[in-house]
């Protein structure tokens, strides 16, 4: 049996032009995650994530009446497409979460060293050997990251808890390396909406079971917080992750996963405009010391070992 992914072709085109559209709608989400700050993080994210889910669902559901998506091959296909979907929801959570703790910059570089993850679980769980300037690049991004943590941990008058801040973000960034991971794996012989609407519906079903267990069953939802939670469903959600997943069948993850890394200065800018939220001094030279070490992981070169 043929797989539902053998349709898709590749096309330059539709993979870049993707990512472009992708990437700036990646760089929105903080800032309107700023906007929700007075809202709780793991209720933006549920709404976030159902609202998104149902947007798809026609989608989904005409490619299903057309038999364009083939059903899950395999029990371990389903546990994978499941735990990518869990991973989703929680990476979400933990993401909007750190926003609230700490500087939009900071946890926007943060979230973003998933490409030194990804690297790692190449190399340890793929086999995969890299040049040793990628792993300096590896060395210089992690001492980056916790040069960050401390300078804004120190800021305590500006944000007191930048530290629980940080390692939200850090969290959600390692979270979204197994999303990835498994993404590069399932996206082979699926389609693009055959792979993120059950992911992305996992994603939601998470959402929904962390936010009853920890504020219990919401009993209204304001407008501002419905279109606030519409606008991320929409922008860096299904054309910001759903570009990733796109394009994640043609060009590897970490190679990919790096574009990412054009988010935080995109809504450093943003945020500078908007909240006047100028990063520290040292905080900028801290980010930049990531940059540097993660632009020589891209420069990797890597063969089977």
């Amino acid at each position: 049996m043929t797989s539902d992914a053998s349709e898709e072709t590749f096309s330059p085109i539709k993979v870049y032009g993707a990512l472009f559209v992708g990437l700036t709608a990646f760089s929105l989400a903080p800032i309107l995650v700023r906007f929700a700050s007075s809202y709780s993080g793991v209720l933006l994210a549920t709404i976030r994530t159902i609202l998104a889910v149902v947007i798809l669902a026609p989608i989904y559901i005409s490619f299903k009446k057309k038999q364009k998506i083939k059903p899950v091959q395999s029990g371990k296909e389903h546990l994978l497409v499941a735990i990518a979907g869990i991973a989703l929801g929680l990476h979400f959570i933990a993401w909007i979460s750190s926003i609230y703790y700490t500087s939009v910059s900071s946890a926007s570089v943060l979230v973003c060293i998933h490409p030194i993850i990804l690297i790692i679980a190449e190399r340890t769980l793929m086999k995969t050997t890299f040049r040793p300037l990628v792993w300096i690049g590896v060395i210089i991004s992690f001492i980056g990251t916790l040069m960050l943590g401390y300078f804004d941990l120190n800021e305590s008058n500006i944000f007191p808890q930048a530290g629980l801040g940080n390692t939200l973000a850090i969290t959600a960034a390692a979270i979204f390396a197994v999303y990835f991971l498994i993404g590069r794996k399932i996206r082979q012989h699926r389609t693009w909406i055959g792979y993120i609407f059950p992911v992305y519906t996992y994603a939601a079903i998470t959402c929904i079971f962390f936010l009853v267990i920890t504020e219990g069953v919401p009993t209204q939802i304001d407008g501002k917080l419905f279109l606030i939670g519409l606008a991320l469903a929409i922008g860096p959600q299904i054309f910001g992750h759903g570009s990733l997943n796109y394009a994640v069948k043609y060009v590897s993850a970490t190679l990919l996963s790096t574009l990412i890394l054009a988010e935080p200065v995109l809504a450093s800018i943003i945020a500078y405009f908007l909240f006047q939220e100028l990063p520290l001094p040292l905080s900028i030279f801290s980010m930049m010391i990531i940059m540097l070490g993660i632009g020589l992981t891209w420069k990797r070169r890597s063969k089977s070992a």
